[in-house]
């Protein structure tokens, strides 16, 4: 069922473009409510959240359930976590910290078996349906779960030609913040400069067959980018969202008299 899901997916960004958030809450409810009010996708958010890989299981569970893509954002550069989350279900990983080719190619042998990779090889899993798939299907179809690379600071981006031409890439995520940084405007993410280094990581990731993604705060920067190109359009993260609404309420009560 995820291998179908999976393929459901690439297509969609593949002819179009994807829409989710970051999501940082351990409350399975709130990844239900993201797939029943139309996000394609959720990155459940291992690197700057408080979950676990015993907890993240659970949640993945709540993703499939509402329909909603399940992406784990693992906490650094390649470790066994790679393996982990996708021997849990995970129908995608998106790993920050990407500087040059051999941490892509490293990423990719963690999460790809033989012959493409030499991930950890267990099929008493959950994603192998704890032993009950065949064991040949299971290997080779678990080959096509989606690989995110986050370009991070100015030695990723030097690099972006060679991390490209690794083979098994599906999205290159460049964080607008990270990108301000690297051209010495930190925080303006809304300077003409930043557009102009994204469209040019979207044109070569148009060349090399590979979508590009981004972190967006608004709806406005959501249509921006996606005009540009963008394909992975990460909106913001559900506790920043769900502040956003409470404060506005709050205020419009106040205000109110």
């Amino acid at each position: 069922m995820m291998t179908k899901k999976i393929r459901q997916f690439k297509k969609r960004f593949k002819d179009g473009y994807v829409v989710g958030p970051f999501s940082k809450t351990s409350d399975p409810a709130f990844v239900e409510i993201m797939g029943h009010a139309g996000c394609d996708f959720v990155i459940l958010d291992l690197e700057h959240g408080p979950n676990s890989v015993q907890t993240v299981q659970g949640l993945i569970r709540a993703a499939q359930v509402a329909d909603i893509f399940p992406i784990v954002r693992v906490k650094e550069k390649p470790t066994s976590t790679i393996g982990e989350v996708l021997d849990i279900g995970a129908g995608g990983i998106h790993v920050p910290q990407i500087t040059d080719a051999k941490t892509a190619e490293d990423v990719m042998q963690q999460a790809k078996f033989a012959p493409d990779g030499m991930r950890g090889v267990c099929r008493f899993v959950r994603a192998a349906d704890y032993s009950s798939k065949d064991r040949f299907e299971y290997f080779r179809e678990a080959n096509e779960a989606v690989v995110v690379l986050g370009l991070e600071g100015t030695e990723a981006l030097e690099n972006v030609d060679e991390i490209m031409a690794v083979e098994g890439i599906d999205i290159i995520f460049v964080g607008p913040y990270d990108l301000s940084q690297s051209l010495g405007i930190t925080g303006q993410i809304d300077d003409p400069l930043v557009a102009e280094e994204m469209k040019k990581i979207i044109d070569k990731g148009v060349r090399k067959g590979i979508a590009v993604g981004t972190f967006v705060e608004t709806t406005e920067s959501a249509i921006k980018w996606r005009d540009l190109g963008v394909k992975y359009l990460c909106y913001s993260v559900d506790v920043g969202v769900f502040h956003d609404v409470f404060r506005e309420i709050v205020h419009q009560i106040r205000s109110a008299g």
